[in-house]
């Protein structure tokens, strides 16, 4: 990954942009993705979108979501201790003992998620874990007015985690899931524009999708999209801890991950997958036997049917504060889905044929 693009993928790892919160990483990527857009907007809740008209061909959509699970402040105690609530699916296991930073007005205020010593647990009840809503932050108030005077009730929060390069092209980081999705979204419009694909393509960023999808359900009634791609990621096996009974075969630097069932159109995964072998660029498949549980599950349903894809990116631990995935799969990523463009660039119409 060049730098440049390397240093754009840590912008928006290092902005927290917790759901409901993701002005500040959604500022961060239309920054970027306007070097090359012909046309950027906002909606009124924050999603944002980059238009390249390239053309008479179809309306595709290359989408991920900006925002990262994470907390928020519910109440602040006489002692100036604070206790919070999940924003998304945050994970009372690995929270307790974990640094934050709380998103207050006047700017970030560090915290600590409180753990109790294991010289002091009881080793009988070792194993039980209080929910996010009965465990505290401490922030080193000595009371309630020093704890009010730096924060307030419903300031949101994350953990408090830096980009940190692994072995080869890896790299660890919270909020991977899913600021890869808007990365590989950003960077396939470019390449769709650097090979002058002929149809309007549009990159989306969108919000609360950790909440129930809800910035794919404004956006995908708005866009009237021909076909949409949303990336996201998707946990990949191959590591000690995952489960035998949620057997898949993904591996990070595999390549991106093609999704095939329910929300994925049969039309899409095949022009996705015949890009990439054209391309000569790996990707993996992945059964899809209810739901995706991304952004695909919304878009797929608005306007009578919305030919859909997820496309997912293989990611370590995910909804913990270090996750991990391959860069090279985000490049791999990004081209197929710009080559995918270029070869679908004449169709009319992407739904099945009965």
């Amino acid at each position: 990954m060049d730098l440049h693009r390397r240093d754009f993928l840590d912008e928006l790892l290092e902005t927290p942009s917790p759901s409901g919160f993701e002005t500040e990483g959604q500022r961060v990527w239309l920054d970027y993705v306007e070097e090359f857009a012909d046309e950027t907007r906002t909606d009124a809740y924050g999603n944002a979108v980059a238009t390249y008209e390239g053309g008479a061909g179809p309306h595709i959509v290359f989408s991920g979501h900006a925002d990262e699970i994470g907390y928020t402040v519910s109440s602040i105690t006489d002692d100036g201790f604070v206790r919070i609530i999940p924003i998304g699916g945050s994970d009372p296991l690995v929270s307790r003992g974990t640094q934050i930073q709380i998103l207050a007005d006047d700017g970030p205020v560090n915290g600590v998620i409180g753990q109790t010593a294991i010289h002091l647990r009881d080793k009988d009840d070792d194993q039980s874990v209080p929910e996010i809503r009965a465990q505290h932050v401490d922030i080193g108030a000595e009371d309630d007015e020093q704890a009010r005077d730096l924060i307030e009730v419903g300031d949101p929060a994350t953990a408090a985690t830096g980009v940190h390069d692994l072995a080869g092209s890896r790299l660890s980081a919270r909020g991977l899931d899913n600021r890869v999705g808007v990365w590989v979204a950003a960077e396939a419009l470019r390449l769709a524009k650097e090979r002058e694909v002929d149809a309007r393509i549009c990159a989306v960023s969108t919000v609360q999708e950790e909440l129930g999808l809800k910035g794919a359900e404004m956006v995908g009634f708005s866009l009237e999209p021909d076909a949409v791609i949303a990336v996201d990621v998707t946990h990949a096996a191959d590591n000690p801890g995952y489960p035998d009974d949620w057997a898949n075969d993904l591996e990070l630097g595999n390549g991106p991950v093609v999704s095939r069932g329910t929300a994925n159109h049969p039309e899409l995964v095949t022009a996705v997958r015949e890009a990439a072998e054209a391309e000569g660029l790996d990707v993996q498949l992945q059964a899809t036997g209810q739901q995706t549980g991304t952004d695909a599950d919304a878009f797929y349903t608005q306007r009578g049917g919305i030919p859909t894809l997820n496309l997912g990116i293989p990611n370590r631990y995910m909804h913990t504060p270090a996750e991990v995935v391959d860069t090279a799969d985000l490049e791999t990523a990004a081209r197929v889905l710009a080559a995918m463009a270029d070869r679908e660039d004449e169709r009319e119409y992407f739904g099945v044929t009965l």
